[in-house]
């Protein structure tokens, strides 16, 4: 059957997805817009395609588990120059998307994957683009705030043509069969 590249992620809504993309297109980043602006939970896997009802009643157990929390956006930060991003920063909610990814990628499902960098949650707005429009990024950017509350994730392919579209939604606290789940919360300190 082959292997699919899945990821999974939370979306920033409108008006500021559309913004942000706009914007990372506008600084010349030619990935613009093949990438739904996102904060990411699980990178780019690559996993094989009859993998997929397993990994989709993974993440609705792990959404089940899970309650809305706040969102926030505030300035910019960069990985560079270990790696040439520019990033919004995820200013409230950090630890809560930290929580998700771990138990997106824990040890006893799925989507089992080793980090290249201790997880960071943020934004990115440039990616792989010159030093002079990173800058420009990174400063234009500067003042940029968003917020949301956050009601769920989304699992996400990427097609032969590079760009990435929502297989599914996983609102929080409903279960695997679309019933909301008895009692939902995260066990993250901060959602109780």
């Amino acid at each position: 059957m082959g292997t699919v590249t899945l990821g999974v992620s939370i979306a920033v809504p409108e008006p500021y997805g559309s913004l942000l993309q706009e914007r990372r297109a506008g600084f010349g980043d030619p990935a613009a817009h093949g990438i739904p602006t996102h904060v990411t939970l699980l990178p780019p896997h690559e996993v094989e395609a009859d993998c997929l009802p397993e990994i989709e009643a993974h993440l609705a157990s792990v959404a089940a588990a899970g309650r809305a929390f706040p969102m926030r956006l505030a300035g910019t930060g960069t990985f560079r120059p270990l790696s040439p991003v520019v990033f919004v920063q995820v200013a409230e909610g950090a630890g809560e998307c930290a929580w998700l990814q771990q138990r997106v990628r824990d040890e006893a499902g799925p989507l089992v994957r080793e980090l290249q960098f201790p997880y960071h949650p943020h934004v990115t707005v440039a990616h792989g683009i010159s030093e002079e429009e990173m800058d420009v990024a990174y400063e234009s950017l500067a003042d940029f705030a968003a917020s949301w509350t956050c009601g769920g994730f989304a699992l996400y392919e990427q097609g032969a043509d590079g760009v990435w579209r929502k297989l599914r939604d996983y609102p929080f606290g409903i279960g695997a069969l679309g019933v909301p789940a008895q009692g939902a919360c995260l066990d993250h300190p901060s959602l109780r």
